[in-house]
């Protein structure tokens, strides 16, 4: 199986090359005969990677130490779970995970396009194999996941420890995924501007996969935050760290799609917006691939410095330079069909919702790069760190969670006077009174008082349009409230998927406002010594330490401290933190011994908040070095990720049959009238 694998990854090469000449020799000469091998070509790539996929996985689980990327990454004692995992936990097999992905989305796209988009398809494919050719040639050339050592090992070095956790098995193939999807609407942008057939037929495929690429972007981004959080040991979940920005640019990017979209489907508008923002999501993701794998930047999260990084910056640059060709000399075939009639207008709110989205992804961008282009033009790495980012974005950040309560209430085209007192008055209301409250209350942040209200504007929002909806339904069809809500998301999931999205980014956004009263604790303590804390809600903890424990479990050495808590003189159980060597096996390029370093955290948490407890040293026999951070609200960062994520998958399902209109087309299920007055 090794072999074959070995051998396919060859092939698949091969076959991806063939697929891309016979797709645009098709679509140029017209002949379907060419169009009809390269959708065979697809699947016979993506059944070549298949192979060469399942023969790394066999020699990783056959412990195969006398291949390079299995006794970097994997050791006899890893448990198997992490050996299934390990296949995506170095850069060449992280590099053949993609590409798997990759043949697959296509394979699909092209079977569910057998019907439809046939002047587009040929070009698609051309496209989407030109992409594969890439990450072939690179796995084949530049980092071969079947590279072989001039000597065998007896046991590997086996997986970073901070890779051996149960989020790092889900968060890169989620962001994987989300990365991969961007090729697909991508290759349907190239292919409408190539054919010029920029009408509304080609959204119809994009905007189901740029759901697909939001829905596991969304997902990956909130688990790598947790594995941060409960991992890393430094008591956040974001830091501004150029790969953590790398994997949200697409996010940012497709988000603002999403809603953009909507408004080329209704008015025929923002037609050049939308193209860019499909182009700019994918060669984000390239981007991204590109700060892990370079060596540029220095990132808990990237590759080491490598040969692939040039690969990835080569082919970067000729899809800025083919697209922004394509664009420029497309321009008066993607002229809008119809204008912005008033500023107070939900298109109009969109596009505000958009201009701050990519103003946010440009500061990223620019602050992710500023280090690099500092070293490039002065020859000295200036680093951007969280205040920058802070600085820009919170703000930023706050204005979008406004907008994100204000386009739901206002009409097309031009919001009335009358439409707009019925609308706002309840969120307005809510706007007002809650950070009354809250300085009522003893509330003096203002960053966290201004969130806080936003957040009360959009959740009114929210509230009332569901309210509206169910009691049109109770109204017309006499339904209970509970089914009646259940019906009213079933039959326009696009609409009410979206809410409870926002309503995750309310919740999170909440969660975030939070940090502006964490609270970090440097104390050194002795055996059986106790310290006293206050934490941001005015309840003391006590803190008793119970000794500095040493033993060896499997592979590795632990120290550890172990804190009896007492909160207000309750008992709230014992919190413990360890500082953990290693032994990771031998390193296959020095062949010595190696140990590897990791923390692990105490967490003791509920959803007001989570006390955090992170052993930094042990000085003498009992004598330890403890963080204990009070982090307010962490877990509803979480929750809000569940919602998002659940929204998501609510907008996703299928549903509807679709009807189509010049310059846009509509998506409907058995409309309900009621619906449309409210």
């Amino acid at each position: 199986m090794i072999l074959v694998g070995e051998l396919s990854l060859w092939v698949a090469l091969l076959m991806a090359v063939w697929t891309a000449t016979v797709a645009f020799a098709g679509g140029s000469l017209k002949r379907q005969d060419l169009v009809a091998s390269a959708e065979r070509g697809t699947y016979a790539t993506f059944a070549m990677v298949v192979l060469a996929s399942l023969g790394l996985w066999t020699a990783i689980f056959t412990h195969d130490f006398s291949f390079k990327y299995v006794a970097s990454f994997t050791s006899a004692n890893l448990p198997k779970a992490y050996l299934f995992t390990a296949f995506w936990g170095g850069q060449a097999g992280s590099m053949l995970f993609w590409v798997l992905i990759l043949t697959f989305f296509s394979s699909v796209a092209v079977l569910t396009s057998r019907r439809r988009n046939r002047e587009l398809m040929p070009y698609v494919i051309g496209v989407l194999a030109v992409i594969a050719i890439f990450f072939l040639a690179t796995l084949c050339f530049g980092s071969n996941p079947y590279e072989r050592l001039d000597w065998l090992p007896v046991d590997g070095r086996g997986m970073n420890p901070q890779l051996q956790n149960p989020g790092m098995a889900i968060h890169p193939p989620n962001l994987y995924l989300g990365y991969v999807a961007t090729s697909i609407p991508f290759a349907f942008a190239i292919g409408a501007l190539i054919t010029r057939r920029l009408d509304a037929e080609w959204l119809v495929a994009v905007r189901r996969w740029a759901l697909v690429s939001w829905f596991f972007n969304t997902t990956g981004i909130v688990i790598g935050m947790w594995w941060a959080y409960v991992e890393l040991g430094w008591g956040g979940y974001w830091a501004w760290d150029p790969v953590e920005n790398a994997s949200l640019l697409p996010w940012l990017t497709t988000t603002a799609f999403l809603h953009s979209v909507m408004v080329q489907e209704k008015r025929g508008m923002l037609r050049k917006w939308n193209v860019v923002l499909v182009i700019c999501s994918f060669l984000l993701s390239i981007f991204g691939t590109f700060i892990t794998r370079s060596g540029v930047i220095s990132s808990v999260h990237s590759f080491a410095q490598s040969p692939v990084g040039n690969w990835f910056a080569g082919f970067l640059t000729i899809g800025i330079i083919v697209s922004v060709y394509l664009v420029t000399t497309r321009l008066k075939d993607l002229k809008a069909n119809a204008v912005l009639e008033s500023m107070i207008s939900r298109e109009a709110a969109f596009l505000y919702n958009n201009l701050v989205l990519v103003g946010i992804a440009f500061s990223v961008l620019w602050g992710t790069l500023f280090p690099i282009l500092t070293e490039a033009v002065r020859g000295t790495k200036i680093t951007v760190g969280p205040p920058f980012f802070n600085a820009v974005n919170v703000p930023l950040g706050l204005l979008l969670l406004l907008l994100t309560g204000v386009g739901p209430l206002i009409a097309w085209r031009r919001a009335s006077v009358a439409n707009l007192r019925r609308q706002f008055t309840i969120p307005a209301a809510a706007l007002v009174i809650t950070p009354a409250l809250l300085f009522a209350a003893g509330m003096r942040t203002m960053s966290a008082i201004i969130a806080y209200a936003f957040a009360a504007f959009v959740s009114a929002t929210i509230l009332q349009e569901f309210y509206k909806g169910i009691n049109a339904r109770r109204s017309m069809y006499g339904e209970a409230a509970p089914k009646a809500f259940v019906h009213l998301v079933a039959r326009n999931r696009r609409r009410y998927g979206g809410y409870i999205v926002h309503a995750g980014i309310v919740i999170i956004f909440c969660a975030f406002a939070g940090l502006a009263f964490k609270t970090e604790n440097d104390v050194t303590i002795n055996a059986g010594e106790t310290k006293t804390l206050v934490d941001p809600f005015g309840h003391t903890w006590a803190f008793t330490s119970q000794g500095v424990s040493r033993f060896d479990v499997l592979n590795r050495e632990v120290t550890a401290v172990a804190l009896e808590t007492k909160r207000d003189g309750k008992p709230m159980g014992v919190i413990t933190s360890e500082k953990r060597q290693y032994f990771s096996g031998s390193d296959p390029n020095n062949r010595v011994p190696t140990f590897e370093p990791a923390t692990a955290v105490g967490i003791k948490g509920s959803f007001r908040q989570d006390v955090y407890v992170t052993l930094a040293g042990v000085i003498g026999q009992d004598r330890s070095e403890i963080r204990i951070t009070f982090n307010p609200l962490v877990r509803w960062v979480w929750l809000g990720g569940m919602c998002m994520a659940i929204g998501g998958l609510v907008v996703m399902w299928p549903q509807a049959e679709r009807r189509r209109k010049q310059g846009g087309y509509v998506t409907t299920l058995r409309p309900d009238p009621e619906l449309e007055r409210v």
